[in-house]
């Protein structure tokens, strides 16, 4: 694991970047680029003189659900975050203390059996611990219309870093696309989200392309520090044509986002060949385990214990992790989903227009 510092607490994005000044959107955010451990620093605005024609961006379409919703164990008041449903029905759980500023700790003494009462007379029975992490994450069922509970009585996750609930509008990335069976991701895809679409059309106006995948993420609170567990995700054929065509020429692939890195590595062949599929993915890109097809990655910065850095160990390699990390605390940097981006590059880019903004 990477040896990044402790993040102060006051470099929480406690707001969305459209919310802190008149005039501002998304795309109002910073964006540390490392190339090696050469760092550079940057408007997001400038990402697509950072790009070049030929390059490929591969963003996530799976839409935020408004995934926590209130309940009761006994008297007591607890928040449920709805991860992830089943094949057979059941749903993945999350079950939180509720604080008045954003949901805290995850709860404990829960077990096999605990009932939980949802909004509109539905009941949850907690059934097995989903993972080895013990009480915090359950496969639960229900008879209730969850997506239904989800639509009347849900709202956007968060957690007490951020200032006050937001629409779920604001969760929302301007790749999502809604599916037909109501599915989605339990937490925003949130690397996606500085993108607005006047960016989006000039960077396919300097000939960037874009494929789409789906991967509908989980709950991201990690406090056992536990690996990512299984998630339903799409490659579609398309998709995976795009992406080996720009393999086999001069362009490079950057994944928009550790979830599009995922679904994209859960696709691809020992021969780096990118198939389409669709199912569940239980891959954890490591750096024993490299990435296969993924050349550059643009994500958010993540916290010292989080499992997503090991991926970017991957796609980087400790030292340029290290390296940027380092300077994102010096420079005070944005953390958290609404916060500042961090885009990774192979070293070499002689055709890179190199626009530097150190002033930001």
């Amino acid at each position: 694991m990477t040896t990044v510092l402790r993040v102060p607490e006051e470099l929480s994005a406690r707001v969305p970047a459209e919310q802190r000044g008149p005039g501002l959107d998304r795309d109002a955010v910073r964006l540390l680029v490392s190339r090696g451990t050469a760092v550079s620093h940057h408007a997001f605005a400038e990402l697509p003189r950072l790009l070049r024609a030929g390059d490929l961006l591969v963003v996530n379409t799976s839409p935020t659900l408004a995934a926590a919703v209130d309940g009761r164990i006994g008297h007591a008041r607890v928040v449920v975050h709805f991860s992830t449903r089943g094949d057979d029905g059941r749903w993945a759980v999350e079950l939180r203390e509720p604080d008045g500023d954003g949901t805290a700790r995850a709860r404990a003494g829960t077990r096999t059996g605990t009932g939980v009462r949802l909004p509109g007379g539905g009941r949850l029975v907690l059934e097995e611990p989903l993972s080895r992490a013990g009480e915090r994450l359950w496969w639960a069922r229900t008879a209730a219309d969850v997506r239904g509970v989800l639509r009347e009585y849900g709202r956007p996750i968060r957690y007490s870093y951020t200032e006050r609930d937001q629409p779920l509008s604001v969760y929302q990335t301007v790749f999502a696309l809604s599916s037909a069976d109501g599915a989605g991701s339990a937490e925003m895809p949130s690397a996606a989200r500085p993108f607005t679409a006047r960016l989006v059309a000039e960077l396919v106006s300097r000939g960037v392309q874009f494929a789409p995948i789906t991967l509908h993420t989980g709950v991201s609170s990690a406090e056992a520090h536990e690996p990512p567990y299984a998630e339903r995700f799409a490659v579609p054929e398309a998709s995976a044509r795009l992406i080996n065509n720009v393999r086999a020429g001069e362009g490079r692939v950057v994944a928009v986002g550790t979830t599009a890195v995922r679904a994209v590595e859960s696709a691809a062949g020992a021969d780096g060949v990118v198939r389409a599929a669709e199912g569940w993915t239980e891959l954890v890109v490591t750096p024993g385990r490299g990435v296969r097809v993924v050349d550059g990655l643009l994500t958010g910065l993540h916290e010292p214990e989080a499992s997503h850095l090991l991926m970017l160990e991957a796609v980087a390699g400790r030292a340029a992790v290290d390296r940027g990390y380092e300077e994102a605390l010096r420079g005070l940097y944005l953390w958290h989903e609404f916060g500042d981006v961090h885009l990774v590059l192979p070293e070499e880019e002689p055709h890179t227009e190199h626009c530097a903004s150190n002033s930001l």
